[in-house]
């Protein structure tokens, strides 16, 4: 099971309402999180069927990768998908806490081209 501070998490985000989020100084969330009430992440395994479910065929999308370790007590991980844990966290996410930023390509078939980092 992971723990808070074992890998980075990722939010696949519209290039646009990121490029907003770092004007500001944090990401309050997408329309989706603010509407659940807390920022959905995904672990580095299950970027990929996140991106199949929620985002095929949307172009402009980046991978934002957050070290877990500095999200403190908003961080809950809990299940979703078939029971999975999946990290949430409960408030607005303050950039300090991003790794990486890097466009995330859509392919030909609507699908997504994520780095080789991503397993």
């Amino acid at each position: 099971m992971p723990t808070p501070d074992d890998q980075p998490i990722y939010k696949i985000a519209p290039a646009a309402l990121w490029r907003a989020a770092e004007r500001a100084g944090r990401f309050e969330g997408a329309p989706v999180d603010i509407a659940d009430g807390f920022i959905h992440f995904s672990t580095a395994e299950q970027a990929r069927e996140t991106a199949a479910k929620h985002f095929r065929g949307q172009a402009d999308l980046l991978l934002v990768a957050v070290d877990p370790g500095k999200l403190g007590p908003a961080l809950l991980w809990e299940p979703s998908r078939g029971g999975a844990l999946f990290p949430h966290l409960y408030g607005a996410l303050d950039l300090a806490a991003v790794i990486s930023v890097e466009p995330l390509p859509l392919n030909p078939d609507g699908s997504h081209s994520f780095p080789e980092t991503i397993p």
